[in-house]
């Protein structure tokens, strides 16, 4: 009976820690904000008006998110590091994005592997 007991709490472990590799690759559309301001000041936390505040926030590593009709995708790996520096140019503007979707505590995020401009 231990060795059965053990057995599965192996296999419950490893599929837990194996659990943030299953991500969904996916595209989604929408505008680079930063997720403070854009959660906490409504409309008035996104668009071009707000471009100045966005980026000085995402400068000083603030988190980053993909803001589309739904939902916020906070953005994370590569596209995070380093404060932001390579999503900078893409802040308060309409961009699409594709990359792997996870989901934690009802929280979106995409580790982008390709950002462009959205028409």
């Amino acid at each position: 009976m231990r060795k059965i007991f053990a057995m599965a709490a192996s296999a419950a472990f490893v599929a837990a820690l194996a659990a943030p590799m299953f991500a969904a690759p996916m595209t989604v559309k929408g505008e680079v904000v930063d997720i403070a301001c854009a959660k906490g000041k409504g409309d008035a936390g996104k668009g071009a008006a707000h471009e100045s505040c966005a980026m000085a926030c995402a400068k000083k590593g603030q988190p980053v998110g993909i803001m589309t009709a739904d939902a916020i995708y906070t953005v994370t790996g590569d596209y995070a590091a380093n404060n932001n520096a390579k999503i900078l140019e893409f802040v308060a503007k309409h961009v699409e994005v594709s990359g792997d979707v996870t989901e934690k505590d009802g929280q979106k995020m995409i580790a982008i592997k390709t950002i462009k401009a959205a028409h």
